[in-house]
């Protein structure tokens, strides 16, 4: 029998529970230390800023413009905007699937289901085509964008979590602290990038956005999204997404998991897995919450 992943996956090497604390300690640690750097909310047009600047990392928190309905069936893996369209990646076996969803209603426009044996993952847009990762198959699916058909699949080594394409490579995640960078039409690891925080490894890295010349990542199993340099893997900024969801919900929800840049507003979407809502916010200063 097949177990599913939510109800194991935290005691893998690459993210054990030991493992989880550090990470989180190591923010905490990091946002209580580091004085504000003045930047407000946004990202700016290309990273390399960030490496010229005094080498703060930025403390950010969310500020909500909209609350949008999300399927709360969805165990989401990877979320993308593309022209005004939405399109989500979901995991589990049996149940994994890639979709087009109304942003407005949460409505599922299209969707294509995964074999009951591959469990789905990241997504990235490359053209006109939507690659999707697979956990520990190996397998990345290659999708038509406007039918959702499959049209190609790419073989890789190792876990696969989260992808994004930055309109050069692709970066992908595995739950370390170790990005993989690819080539966009042969998927072919061209190199690998070290993600730290003040010098150490940030771990447990999952769902990726790139965006305006940065990567976004979830830290797996808690509410916290760290903004990566792609040219040195320094982490730039820490943002606490935490407090999105209300008691209830957050009961009956899995993690923050699902981050997608509307570029028309300059803004940028977060869901989680099983959560009934998607938020569409701005990342702006915010004084740390012990």
């Amino acid at each position: 029998m097949i177990t599913e992943r939510r109800t194991w996956r935290p005691a893998q090497a690459v993210f054990d529970a030991a493992h989880r604390g550090a990470v989180v300690a190591l923010i905490a640690v990091v946002l209580i230390a580091t004085p504000f750097a003045g930047m407000a909310g946004g990202s700016p047009p290309d990273a390399s800023e960030a490496t010229a600047d005094t080498g703060e990392v930025l403390r950010l928190g969310v500020r909500v413009r909209e609350v949008l309905p999300h399927d709360s069936g969805a165990f989401t893996q990877g979320l993308l905007w593309s022209e005004g369209r939405l399109y989500e990646s979901t995991g589990e076996y049996g149940k994994s699937s890639v979709r087009r969803v109304d942003p407005k209603t949460g409505t599922i426009e299209k969707q294509a289901s995964l074999p009951a044996d591959l469990f789905g993952e990241g997504l990235a847009l490359v053209g006109d085509r939507l690659v999707q990762l697979t956990w520990r198959r190996g397998l990345a699916l290659v999708y038509d964008l406007e039918s959702l058909e499959e049209v190609d699949r790419y073989s890789y080594q190792g876990e696969g979590w989260g992808l994004c394409n930055d309109g050069y490579r692709l970066y992908m995640s595995n739950g370390t602290a170790t990005l993989s960078l690819r080539d966009r039409d042969s998927f072919e690891e061209l190199a690998r990038l070290q993600v730290t925080l003040e010098g150490r490894p940030v771990g447990a890295l999952n769902e990726l956005e790139c965006a305006e010349g940065w990567i976004y990542a979830n830290v797996y199993q808690t509410d916290i999204i760290v903004r990566i340099d792609p040219h040195n893997g320094e982490v730039r900024a820490v943002i606490d997404a935490a407090g999105l969801l209300s008691p209830e919900e957050r009961a009956a929800a899995d993690v923050l998991n699902g981050i997608a840049y509307r570029g028309d507003r300059s803004s940028f979407l977060l869901t989680g897995k099983y959560w009934p809502s998607m938020f569409e916010v701005d990342f702006t200063p915010q004084e740390f919450r012990p």
